[in-house]
């Protein structure tokens, strides 16, 4: 699919993440398969063709190639985050084509609604001189808030790793809610023992491990300094490389370690802890605590490495049930016995 390998090349050529890639190259998958299905070609696809193909997307599995008719009260197979994913995927790869020259029908000449009231705008009319990211087509999705590691939970998962590099790379998530990449691009200069220090800087690494954003410097406890010590003295040994974190047991020993790696890590202790979690969990569970303790959301914004502080807001700035009964007890307005959850 020359389209397709096209605009996938172009992500990997400005750095997008290789999940974004990865994630692009699924989602138009499913949009080219549904094409071939209907005979269409993709740079005449029209409005009415995208409404088609969310409808098709909402099928239980069975019934996208007819084998099996879709009843109405059946639930759709996919969650309308989903599907909205999918179509954002979409927008970039017709917007990509569309700088380049390539003519896209209908798609380009259709008319809707704009922001304001009485004004109208075609679609992907945003390619002007100010950029603005709209869909003609979105479902109205759920907005649910990330969920949490209970302290519990991370000390369970770092005590079931076997070796020394995974509790640190666990422990350094879980103090100082680096991203999984920015945590395996790591150099030993970007770790300062002495002010307690870990400093994420944007650069090329040769395991592909991606910093989003600028650079950045988030203190940590001591006591990740002391296990990154024991680390070092432990199992590190003379390895002769910049990285923090390397292959110290598969080949390439002592080559920088990869999200392979990672994932091997998390599917081991997902099936010794039966816990669900992913590496961004970890983030998600120091940011919350943050902004519950009271840290005021720029400096959230900070240390989490956010362009914008309306990020930070939106995403980690959820209550939960008991937030709100010790909120309500330290206003007087729900007495003691009421905040403790019944038996």
């Amino acid at each position: 699919m020359e389209p397709v390998d096209r605009f996938l090349g172009h992500l990997t050529a400005i750095e997008r993440s290789p999940n974004t890639v990865r994630a692009y190259g699924h989602d138009l998958r499913d949009f080219f398969e549904f094409l071939d299905r209907q005979g269409l070609r993709w740079d005449g696809v029209t409005l009415e063709d995208l409404g088609r193909f969310v409808t098709w997307l909402r099928l239980p599995d069975g019934a996208r190639d007819g084998r099996v008719a879709a009843l109405p009260w059946v639930e759709s197979n996919l969650a309308a985050a989903t599907i909205n994913r999918k179509l954002s995927a979409l927008a970039s790869f017709y917007e990509f084509h569309h700088r380049h020259g390539v003519g896209l029908g209908e798609l380009l000449t259709r008319w809707r609604p704009g922001r304001r009231g009485g004004s109208w705008q075609p679609f992907l009319a945003h390619l002007g001189a100010r950029p603005e990211r709209h869909r003609a087509i979105s479902l109205r999705a759920e907005r649910r808030p990330p969920r949490e590691l209970s302290p519990a939970e991370m000390t369970t998962l770092i005590k079931a790793c076997d070796r020394l590099r995974d509790k640190f790379l666990l422990s350094l998530l879980k103090s100082t809610g680096l991203r999984i990449g920015e945590a395996l691009g790591l150099r030993h200069e970007d770790l300062d023992t002495r002010r307690r220090l870990v400093a994420v800087r944007p650069r090329t690494n040769v395991n592909r491990a991606r910093a989003k954003t600028w650079s950045r410097e988030v203190p940590a406890e001591t006591d990740l300094f002391r296990l990154y010590s024991d680390y070092l003295h432990d199992e590190y040994g003379p390895l002769d490389c910049d990285y923090v974190f390397v292959n110290l047991w598969r080949p390439l020993v002592g080559e920088p370690m990869g999200y392979s790696s990672v994932d091997r890590l998390v599917r081991r202790l997902r099936n010794r802890t039966g816990i669900a979690f992913s590496p961004h969990l970890f983030r998600h569970s120091y940011a919350t605590a943050l902004l519950r303790r009271k840290v005021p959301a720029e400096i959230v914004q900070h240390l989490l490495g956010h362009a914008s502080i309306s990020t930070t807001v939106d995403t980690y700035s959820h209550l939960g049930i008991e937030d709100a009964r010790r909120a309500l007890a330290a206003a007087g307005l729900l007495d003691d016995a009421a905040t403790e959850p019944s038996a």
